[in-house]
C-alpha cells in the first residue's frame, strides 16, 4: 500500500505537508513546515518549522534546523532542534545533536556529542556537552 510510510503511531496530529520518496537525490536547501518525511539520499541544510522524519532508506548529510526530529535512518551533521530528537532502533547518527530532549532507543547507534539545552532557552542558550558513544541493543 503506498500509504504505509505514514507511521501512524508516532504521527502528531499536525498536517503533512510533503516527503522525498527513495530513489530521489537531493543537493541544497530544503524547508518546510507542517509534518514533512524524507527517505532518500539528501546533501545540505533541511530546515522543519514542526516535525521532521527521516525515514529508514534515508540517507542525510549537513544540518538540520528544526523542532521535532525523527530518525529511523541515517545521518551525519549537526542537528539543532528546539525541541525532541528521537534516534529509533537501527538508525545511525554521526556528529553533534543541540536539543533539549534526546531520546536513544536500543539498536540505535549514536556517535557524536549531545549538547543538551534548558527547554525555555533551547533557541539561545549555551549548551552543555555531553560526549556519547552509543550501540544499544547490538545483535
Amino acid at each position: 500500500m503506498a500509504w504505509k510510510w505514514f507511521d501512524r503511531k508516532s504521527q502528531e496530529p499536525t498536517e503533512w505537508t510533503g516527503f522525498l520518496e527513495r530513489g530521489v537525490k537531493l543537493d541544497g536547501k530544503l524547508e518546510c513546515t507542517g509534518t514533512f518525511r524524507i527517505d532518500s539520499i539528501m546533501k545540505g541544510i533541511v530546515v522543519s518549522e514542526d516535525t521532521l522524519i527521516l525515514g529508514e532508506h534515508s540517507s542525510i548529510e549537513g544540518e538540520i534546523l528544526g523542532n521535532r526530529v525523527l530518525i529511523a535512518g541515517r545521518f551525519q551533521g549537526t542537528i539543532r532542534a528546539r525541541g525532541k530528537v528521537e534516534i529509533r532502533p537501527n538508525a545511525i547518527v554521526t556528529g553533534e545533536v543541540h536539543t533539549p530532549c534526546l531520546v536513544i532507543e536500543p539498536g540505535a547507534v549514536f556517535d557524536g556529542h549531545c549538547h543538551m539545552l534548558a527547554p525555555n532557552e533551547a533557541a539561545t542558550a549555551r549548551p552543555i556537552a555531553i560526549p556519547i558513544r552509543s550501540a544499544g541493543g547490538q545483535r
